[in-house]
């Protein structure tokens, strides 16, 4: 009798045991869980950062293509259709040589220079702004490096070459082209003095446009800068003056180099 009550006892001890044993862990179970779960969060942050980095490279991408971009597009617009204009360009303060022709400062004996003026750091031209921006006719534009908050940038500026409309005001606007720079340089190619076509330094008192300007631009961002060639029309007479009472005389177009 005391040995069925055992048994008994037994058998009830062990099928409790059973029932705890299926209703939970061990603790290596939980140990193994966490440890997976650990490199899954691992893992999805992982490739969540990834995105997030190739995604900020993208956006740095287009800046930069756009910012090359938006370079090329204004040498491509403005230079390419540059002007060949005569004119006294050594006007200051802000006061543009046709403004002093009509206002009867410039003389009869003042020099004329041809509108195209290129350095090696620098450039002179004038060209047209459509009507649709807010500064409309003809502009000279000057642009060179500059140095402007401990770096170096390329600046434009613009000088209304002739007034549009009867008592405008005339002054003078800067604005940046490009910052970043740590090299901007020019070249032209042409005729030389000898009538030999070849990349050149400078173009200064030519009376003629170059054919090709090359522009090659360096940044300290580590952006790569094709360089920009520029294709111009041919025109001017070397030698020409401008017309007696005429600011804005357009030089005769003449035969390009060979």
């Amino acid at each position: 009798m005391n040995g069925t009550s055992k048994a008994k006892g037994e058998g009830r001890r062990a099928k409790r045991h059973s029932s705890s044993a299926a209703a939970g862990f061990t603790l290596i179970e939980v140990l193994i869980a966490m440890t997976l779960l650990s490199i899954m969060v691992v893992l999805l942050f992982s490739s969540l950062r990834i995105c997030a980095q190739s995604w900020e490279q993208g956006e740095n991408k287009i800046a930069e293509v756009n910012e090359v971009a938006v370079v090329y597009n204004f040498f491509q617009r403005h230079l390419s259709s540059a002007l060949p204009v005569w004119n006294d360009f050594s006007a200051g303060d802000g006061e543009s040589a046709a403004s002093r022709a009509e206002s009867g400062t410039a003389t009869e004996n003042q020099n004329k220079t041809f509108s195209f003026q290129g350095k090696k750091k620098s450039l002179q031209f004038v060209s047209v702004f459509p009507a649709s921006v807010g500064r409309a006719g003809m502009q000279l534009f000057s642009i060179q490096p500059q140095q402007e908050d401990k770096e170096q940038v390329i600046k434009v500026s613009l000088t209304p070459f002739f007034p549009v409309t009867e008592g405008e005001e005339w002054h003078r606007e800067e604005e940046v082209l490009l910052r970043h720079v740590s090299d901007f340089t020019l070249a032209y190619f042409g005729a030389d003095d000898e009538g030999k076509s070849s990349w050149q330094d400078e173009w200064l008192e030519k009376g003629v446009h170059p054919r090709l300007v090359k522009i090659s631009i360096n940044t300290t961002n580590g952006v790569f800068w094709p360089e920009m060639i520029i294709a111009l029309n041919v025109t001017g007479e070397t030698g020409s003056t401008a017309l007696e009472g005429n600011p804005t005389n357009v030089a005769a177009p003449a035969e390009a180099p060979n």
